[in-house]
């Protein structure tokens, strides 16, 4: 399949198809005699899978370590876990930061009652203003 097939299929822009290809995550495509990128079902298995792992957030560089792990399917599953539970961790922090910042956003809009922007309590305090 050619680069807009298998953009289409996985939801994911040419261009990022051409970075992952860079970057070795994905293999390197054929090329057909008219010298088009030809993609097989592997690659769109690998794309498949490399889109989800960044949808949960995942970095590049542990999309690389997944990818390289999920090849050895006899392997125990504790460098998977460990990889797993760091993002876990990681999606946690981020929930307590945007509480924090839910909390002071709310403030924020309590404490203005202004009816000009000149008497703006939240404009007064993004310009470090008392």
């Amino acid at each position: 399949m050619r680069i807009g097939e298998l953009a289409r299929a996985t939801g994911t822009k040419a261009e990022t198809i051409r970075y992952y290809e860079r970057e070795g995550i994905l293999p390197a495509a054929d090329r057909t005699d008219s010298n088009y990128r030809d993609y097989s079902d592997q690659h769109l298995a690998s794309l498949t899978f490399v889109r989800r792992a960044r949808e949960l957030g995942f970095s590049i560089v542990q999309v690389r370590e997944l990818l390289a792990l999920s090849g050895h399917e006899d392997k125990p599953c504790k460098d998977v876990d460990k990889l797993v539970q760091s993002q876990l961790a990681e999606v946690e922090r981020k929930i307590v930061d945007l509480s924090a910042l839910r909390s002071e956003l709310s403030q924020m809009l309590r404490s203005c009652q202004a009816d000009r922007i000149g008497e703006c309590h939240i404009v007064a305090s993004l310009a470090g203003r008392p």
